[in-house]
């Protein structure tokens, strides 16, 4: 049995119980990263991730499935997540992703919607419509894409001004003729 498979034998019944859904395990160097979510809204607090850290680090202190040192980390997968499993990609299928896929495969990058995702493969429509199908041998990495919304201005609705307009500085504000030393 792998570490991997002893650590969720030991974590799964834990985030069950309190409400929530493994997303993913891993083992990088000495870091064990534990990803969870919601069950419905896949949605998880800080304040849950902080007691199902205390829950799992007592637990995993107590079973010591891990034989040499780590550091328990314990997250939400979030907006923009690794897809590693099947089931990742399942429930990633809508979503935007980046895939860079092996050197034997072209394109080497792809970005596009996931479209289907099966037990052998996925599938990805790219910009231009065209789909592409992958077994997961052909993927190194993917991830999902969260297209933020364009970034505010500066200054929210005072600068939607048009040019030229002028208003009075509002209170806080200095006007350029009001910028002297009071010394």
């Amino acid at each position: 049995m792998s570490v991997i498979d002893r650590v969720s034998a030991i974590v799964d019944p834990i985030i069950d119980d309190m409400g929530l859904e493994l997303y993913d395990i891993e083992q990088a160097g000495p870091i064990m990263r534990v990803s969870v979510w919601g069950r419905a809204d896949r949605n998880v607090t800080v304040d849950q991730l902080a007691r199902l850290t205390r829950a799992l680090s007592s637990a995993l202190d107590e079973a010591d499935p891990i034989s040499a040192g780590y550091t328990l980390e314990v997250t939400s997968p979030g907006l923009e997540r690794k897809l590693r499993l099947p089931r990742h990609h399942r429930d990633a299928i809508g979503a935007d992703v980046n895939l860079k896929l092996v050197p034997r495969v072209e394109p080497r990058r792809l970005s596009g919607t996931l479209v289907a995702a099966d037990d052998d493969g996925i599938t990805v429509r790219d910009a231009d419509l065209v789909e592409h199908r992958f077994g997961y041998d052909d993927i190194q990495t993917a991830r999902t894409i969260f297209e933020w919304g364009p970034t505010p201005r500066p200054g929210g609705s005072e600068s939607r001004r048009t040019k030229g307009s002028r208003s009075k500085p509002q209170r806080g504000e200095k006007s350029s003729s009001a910028e002297r030393s009071t010394g």
